[in-house]
């Protein structure tokens, strides 16, 4: 059977923290926090579950998980969000995993809970995700603030499991509201930065393309009033990303 540690990431999450913990405990053979320096009771609940708890400076999404793979004591990784969990057949096929390790990764599905609704359209569900690897092969990479693992190997091939990472995203619309334009100014900077340009073109289509996708394509109208809250915020942060993308070129 292979070791396993758990690597999460937080920054003033004492809303979420305990329940992500308590979903990995027993499963996990080396859990380690990688804090922000947090203002909330994050370090305190942390400090509660005996859990490895480690400060270190916000760089951007993508450096602070790399630096969190250097700081997982074994080569198989499971990174998990603190507002997220595993559910109860998640952790009983990962818990085989261990005995059989057969993949360099596994991908599995994650279901978000918005505002107190599970959503299942909206191309939010299946929302496949690449959680669970062995660290000596792969990396984190991508475009801030969305990150993705990348395999060394382009032939690797991976596993996927059943079960499913449970995502509580946003209890208040206005936490959603926030983090757009959070988002939307990281995003704008790291296209800066990789030399992508944005144009008056992409202000005006790109949003309206966001909805139509989200929405009509992939069914958002199925989950409702948020179904629509869903689709209309994201293509206003494609709107801000632009808009702040603009205001950086000049």
């Amino acid at each position: 059977m292979i070791q396993l540690s758990s690597v999460i990431l937080t920054f003033n999450e004492e809303k979420n923290i305990g329940r992500c913990i308590d979903s990995i405990k027993g499963l996990s053979d080396d859990i380690v926090v990688i804090d922000s320096f947090s203002t909330d009771n994050t370090e305190k609940i942390c400090s509660e579950k005996g859990v490895r708890f480690i400060k270190h400076k916000f760089e951007g999404y993508i450096e602070q998980k790399n630096w969190g793979l250097s700081q997982a004591k074994f080569d198989y990784v499971l990174s998990l969000d603190a507002d997220e969990e595993l559910n109860s057949e998640l952790k009983t096929e990962i818990q085989n995993v261990k005995n059989n390790f057969i993949f360099d990764g596994y991908f599995m599905n994650r279901l978000t809970n918005y505002c107190g609704k599970w959503i299942y359209h909206s191309s939010w569900y299946p929302d496949r995700k690449l959680r669970l690897f062995n660290k000596t092969k792969c990396t984190w990479s991508g475009i801030n603030p969305h990150d993705k693992i990348v395999f060394h190997n382009p032939n690797t091939k991976y596993g996927f499991l059943s079960g499913k990472i449970l995502h509580y995203s946003f209890y208040e619309i206005e936490d959603h509201l926030n983090k757009i334009k959070k988002y939307s100014e990281i995003a704008a900077k790291a296209y800066l930065e990789s030399g992508r340009k944005g144009s008056y073109f992409n202000l005006m289509i790109n949003p309206i393309i966001k909805f139509l996708r989200m929405y009509i394509f992939n069914l958002g109208f199925l989950d409702g009033y948020y179904g629509w809250k869903i689709a209309t915020l994201s293509a206003k942060e494609t709107y801000l990303k632009y808009n702040k993308l603009l205001s950086l070129q000049k």
